[in-house]
This record gives C-alpha cells, structure tokens and sequence, in this order.
C-alpha cells in the first residue's frame, strides 16, 4: 500500500521541511481567523494528505490523497468568505484542480489495465504496450503540470494564493506544487521510461516559457501576493528546465550529464520550497499589519518590522540567485546543464536550447529587477499609507515560523554538498549512475559541473570573503570613529515626501513600456484642474491593470465556447428531445469506436468504415431532412 524508497523520503522531507515552521506561524496567524476550527481540520488534512500523495504504492491510494489534497486546499482558501474575489478564486481552483484529475485518472486506468491496486512498477509493462505511449505522456502533462502552475495551465496561481490565508499561500507554493513534480519524476521514471527525444524538448520548452511568462506578470504586479504567485510558475519552469535536459541526456545515453541535470532540478525544488514559504510567511506578516496586500500602501517598514524584514531579505536574495545562495547554486548547475549541450546535433535541441538558456538568463535578471521592487517599495523609504506608519513586528509565533525556515534556506546554503550527495542517491536507487564524485572532486570547498567545459564555483569560500569583508569594514568603521549626521533627504529644493518617491508602478514602468505587446495595460489617469486650466491641478492619479494574454485570449475564448455550447443543448434537450436522444446515441458510438481505436491494433478499413457509420447515422438521427 505504502513505498518508503530514497524519492519518496526526499519528498517527504520535503513536505516535513516546509510543514514544521508553517504550523509554528499558521498558530501564531490562527487569532486573524474567524473559522477556526475550519481552518485546522482542512489546513492538517492538507498536509497528511500530502504525505499520503508521496508514499502511496497504488493508483487508488495516490488518487485518493490526491483528491484530499485538492479538496482540502480548496477549503483552506475559502477560509475567509466575505469577499466575492475569494469565491471566484476557489471557483477558479476547483475547476482548475479537477480538471487535472480526470487527466489522472485517464492515465491510471490505462497503465493500470482498470485494476486501481496496481502497484507502480507492474504498471511498466501494460504501458509499455500501449499503442500510443505519447497519449499517456500528454495525460501525465495535463495532470501534473495543471498542479504545479505551468504555462498554459497557471492562471489560477495568482488568484488562488492571495485568496487564501498567508501560511496556506506559503503551503501551497511552497509544497504542493512540489508534489506535483514528485508525481511527474515517480511516473516518467517508474512507468513510462524509457521515453523518446520529443518528451525531452516538450518538458525544456514548457520550462523555458513558464520561467519567462512568470516573471514578466510578477514585474506588473501590486499585489504583494500575487507577485509571489507569479514567481511560482517562474521557478517551477526553471525547475522543469533542469528536468527536461535531464530527460533528453538520458535519451541521448549521456548518464553523467542526466543526472546532473536531475540533481541540479531536485536542488531546486528544495529551494523554491524554502524561499517562496518564508517569501509568503514575511508578506503575509506585512499584510496583517497593513491589511492591505497592495505594494503601493507600503514603505518604510523595516524599522517597525524588523524581522519580517531580514526574512524577507534573506528569501529575496535566494530567489534572485545572487551569489552564494542556494538559488544562486542551483540555477548554476542548471545553467551548466544547458551549457553541456553545444556538442548536440539534432536540430530540434539546437532551437530549443538556446532558447531555454535565453530564458533562463532573461529571468534571472528581471527576477532581480523585480525584488528589488518588492522589497524597496515595501521596507526602504518613507511610509506611504496610516496602517504602514503604525505597524508593529507580528506576535512570537509567527517570528518563530519566519526564523525557522530561514534557518531552512540558510541550511540549504551552508550544506550544500550534503543535500546533493543525498539527491545522488536518490537517482542512483532509480538506476542512474553516480556524480556527486564528480561534483566534489577536491572536497566541499569547490562545486564542479560535469561538462565536458564546465566550470567551477566556490560558495563556502565566496560566502566566507563576503563575510570577511562585511567584518571589516565595521572594524574599520569602529576604529576610525566614523560618525553619522542625520539630516533631512535633499530633494533639489522641494518638499520630500511619500508622493515624491519611487512607486511600485512608476519602478515598473520602463519594462512593461518595452514589454507593451505581452502586456496590453489598461490605463487610467485622472486629475483633478484648478480653475479650468488643464496644466494646473492640485492631485492626480495613476492607474495600470495588466489582463494575462493567456487568460485573456485562450480561457476566456474556451469560456465563451463553452456558453455557446451549453445554449445548443439547452435547446436540444428541453425543445427537440428526439434529436437530443439521438445525439446521446451518437456520443455512446463515437465512445465505443474510441475504445476499440486506442485499445487494439489498429485498421485502416475499420476506422473508415466506423466514420461512415458515424456520418451516415448523424445524418440521418440528428440532421434529418431539411425543409
């Protein structure tokens, strides 16, 4: 019933990892909610069920803590019910979530031969008869990356983790959507392997473009939140990059560069896991005291929230992949992945490489840009807002959460060589060979990539100049007497004040100007004239909504043909019931023909001669005579 091998522990302790801090502030936040038993029983049901996903040893039990998983979480966001946005966000998220499953559940009937208590591992041979291997491999993307927030399949992301409360918002980004990949590496390796080179490009392209699209929306955000969701989907593409080269390395039986390539994505998922939970703890803390989740209501919160701020800082700087953060190590070793690959001769790796490298490199600097805005707007300057001005730090509880996973990231860093030695083992156990050797040939001062130019970074050692460096300066400081002089900000002769200083809009601006095809911003500027004359006002302002092209084009023109669709069958089965009978009749062959298409060998004759028969009794049950 239950598998405890090397994949399912990482991923368990994964889980535990990003669940003890939470529970920590989740009781320190649980005053600020009004349901609170609610709450508790769906937010631990939440995390048992997640535990449940990633050592269960059957579809039924995988599908059934699955479907726990989504129920509970679905719940947890509608915690707070007052407010309409958060019913549509979990509206939004049910829809999304289930619409995976059935994706899921197609999968597991088909490689499971519909005997649900199937262990993964007899699973391999029923799929590896299975005439169109590449339909499973669709049904595993649909599944799993609807769950982990991949483009096309993240628009709930950023409306679903404002709407939930801040250590749910932490939970799911921070863990969830990692069981999601747990899932994609347990199936493509367990059952589906081996795969073809195209899988490979598939899984690098979806990487490449999430890591980009995620990014570009999180630079447009005012939403503390939802800037972080969009992060989501940017880092689970980054992560989904790493697993893509690893796939095709291994296509192309270059072992040592595919378990590189693995461990450098494992690396990463740890990562994420860390920063994005403490990201969401720090914003959640700022958005009690502020009660507001918008950026521009910020400033100057560093001296009333001290703590919120440094843990802040600390996820900001990780996620930003700044040297030596454990970001920063594991987007190297993906970088050196991709790097590994210029001896490659297909044509299809020559486009979609360097394309993913664009990307990659394209992300790591607008991820810069943008937490630097984050963090600014929200810490640094003057207070822009009454609730920011009398902000105070968050109760013990939830500083204790907020020190404790920065202690995770932290550790992520410092110990480097003793979690990659740990993701070695775990591919070694799934039958890939070993590098951690190769890695760490000289010891755990210096990090080697495996490529045939690769090179070499050294984070204990940058990590303790920085350090070094940082000691004495103060000592310098110190021993020559530097004072400090407190005087007013120079602001070229003018009044300083909150209004004069960079925006959370205004510092985004330049970008989404360059970037106006993606974005499409709806603008609103409104003043307020004195006397008449256009050029003298006495206050203005400013607005920008940024609608995600995807939601925008591809959803909302599914939803339209969805309406259409239903109008027709309104009409069928309540105005012309013969014909909607006969249309029912038509589905029930279309089905059965399908089945005996995907189930058995397939005919040329037998497949013309069922369209026929389709046609012919369309024509004639549903179409009839015109008169």
């Amino acid at each position: 019933m239950f598998i405890f091998d090397t994949l399912s522990l990482v991923f368990v302790a994964l889980i535990l990892l990003g669940s003890i801090p939470n529970i920590f502030y989740s009781t320190g936040y649980l005053p600020h909610i009004k349901r609170k038993m609610h709450y508790q029983i769906h937010y631990f049901a939440f995390i048992g069920s997640m535990l449940g996903v990633v050592v269960s040893a059957n579809a039924l039990l995988f599908l059934f803590f699955w479907e726990i998983m989504s129920l509970s979480s679905w719940q947890l966001i509608l915690t707070e019910v007052e407010d309409k946005s958060t019913i549509k966000a979990a509206r939004f998220y049910f829809l999304m979530t289930h619409f995976g499953f059935v994706f899921l559940l197609l999968f597991f009937l088909i490689v499971s031969d519909g005997n649900l208590e199937l262990g993964f591992s007899a699973m391999q041979l029923i799929a590896s008869k299975f005439a169109y291997p590449s339909l499973l491999f669709f049904f595993l993307l649909l599944g799993f990356l609807s769950k982990a927030g991949v483009v096309p399949l993240h628009v709930w992301l950023p409306y679903a983790h404002p709407a939930a409360p801040s250590p749910v918002s932490a939970l799911m980004s921070g863990v969830m959507l990692k069981v999601a990949i747990y899932g994609m590496l347990r199936f493509l390796l367990d059952v589906l392997y081996p795969w073809p080179l195209e899988w490979g490009i598939v899984i690098l392209s979806l990487g490449a473009l999430s890591s980009l699209v995620g990014v570009l929306y999180a630079l447009s955000e005012h939403d503390i939140k939802a800037l972080l969701a969009n992060h989501s989907i940017e880092n689970i593409g980054i992560i989904l990059i790493g697993f893509g080269m690893g796939m095709i390395f291994d296509t192309l039986h270059l072992e040592v560069l595919s378990s590189f390539a693995f461990i450098a994505a494992l690396f990463h998922t740890f990562n994420h896991m860390s920063f994005k939970s403490l990201l969401f703890m720090s914003a959640g803390a700022v958005l009690h005291q502020t009660h507001t989740k918008n950026m521009e209501k910020y400033g100057g919160l560093i001296k009333a929230m001290p703590v919120t701020a440094f843990a802040f800082l600390i996820a900001a700087i990780s996620i930003s992949a700044l040297p030596p953060s454990n970001g920063f190590l594991s987007e190297w070793m993906i970088f050196q992945s991709l790097l590994s690959s210029s001896h490659m001769e297909n044509i299809s790796l020559k486009l979609a490489i360097p394309f993913a490298i664009f990307a990659l490199a394209m992300t790591g600097g607008l991820a810069i840009a943008c937490f630097v805005k984050a963090y600014g707007i929200t810490f640094l300057g003057l207070h822009r807002s009454t609730n920011a001005k009398h902000a105070t730090e968050v109760n013990f509880l939830m500083k204790s959460g907020m020190v404790l996973m920065a202690g995770v990231v932290l550790s992520l860093m410092l110990f480097t060589p003793f979690y990659i030695e740990w993701f070695d083992k775990v591919f070694v156990s799934l039958g890939r060979v070993s590098v951690y050797a190769k890695i760490f040939p000289d010891g755990v001062w210096h990090m080697h990539s495996v490529g045939m130019h690769g090179g070499m970074v050294s984070p204990l050692v940058l990590l303790l100049s920085l350090l070094a460096i940082t000691a004495l300066m103060l000592f310098a400081y110190r021993l020559f007497g530097v004072k400090t002089r407190v005087h007013k900000t120079w602001a070229c002769g003018y009044t300083s004040s909150a209004k004069s200083q960079y925006s959370a809009t205004g510092f985004a601006g330049p970008i989404r100007r360059f970037f106006n095809w993606l974005y499409r911003p709806d603008e609103h500027f409104d003043k307020e004239s004195v006397a008449g004359h256009e050029t003298k006002f006495s206050s203005s302002h400013y607005e920008v909504h940024v609608q995600p092209l995807f939601e925008r084009v591809f959803y909302q023109s599914i939803a339209k043909l969805t309406n259409t669709i239903s109008y027709w069958v309104y009409r069928l089965a309540h105005f012309e019931k013969t014909r909607y009978a006969a249309m029912i009749f038509n589905i029930m062959l279309l089905v059965l023909f399908s089945y005996r298409l995907f189930s058995h060998e397939f005919s040329w004759a037998l497949a013309v001669f069922e369209i026929l028969v389709m046609m012919t009794s369309v024509k004639i049950l549903i179409i009839g005579d015109k008169k």
